[in-house]
């Protein structure tokens, strides 16, 4: 039985805007010409439905995934923070400042943000840290660095585009 994201994405989505989303989700460097061969339409109209599904918000951009080993760094490290509720405005505006946070997500729970670090090696991680420990309305900080990658997604469950209309 599809969920939330599977209703929402069969009804606003015809088969041949599933088959194109898959086809990028694969391949984001695909041309137009080969997903239309795929699809058995012109590139033309492929290019009109990506750009619909853009302007729908539905695709918000084609980026390129660094291999971050391959140029230097290390496996990233996860941040869990907690700010005094206040000030937490101003913390999110400093931690966005800074080039060694890739990401930065408001979440629920205990600790209230979530960062994502890159780093070098040891000795600027820990200087990274230290930097953060004295961003004014930070709390406390729980750390855990990644050590193998199982999985990564960047899409919404497959059962909602596979599913036929």
């Amino acid at each position: 039985m599809p969920g939330v994201w599977g209703e929402l994405v069969n009804n606003e989505l015809d088969k041949i805007d599933h088959k194109i989303l898959q086809f990028l989700i694969n391949d984001g460097r695909a041309s137009f010409s080969q997903i239309a061969r795929e699809v058995k339409l012109t590139d033309v109209a492929i290019k009109k439905r990506v750009e619909r599904l853009k302007m729908r918000g539905i695709i918000n951009s084609f980026s390129v995934e660094l291999n971050l080993k391959a140029l230097g760094y290390q496996d990233p490290i996860f941040l869990q923070i907690r700010t005094e509720m206040p000030k937490n405005k101003e913390v999110v505006k400093r931690l966005k400042q800074l080039d060694f946070i890739t990401e930065l997500y408001q979440v629920l729970g205990e600790y209230n943000l979530v960062a994502k670090l890159v780093t070098p090696n040891g000795d600027a991680t820990q200087n990274y840290l230290s930097q953060l420990e004295k961003v004014d309305g930070i709390l406390d900080m729980k750390s855990a660095m990644v050590l193998e990658h199982h999985k990564k997604s960047s899409t919404i469950p497959s059962h909602s585009l596979q599913k036929k209309l």
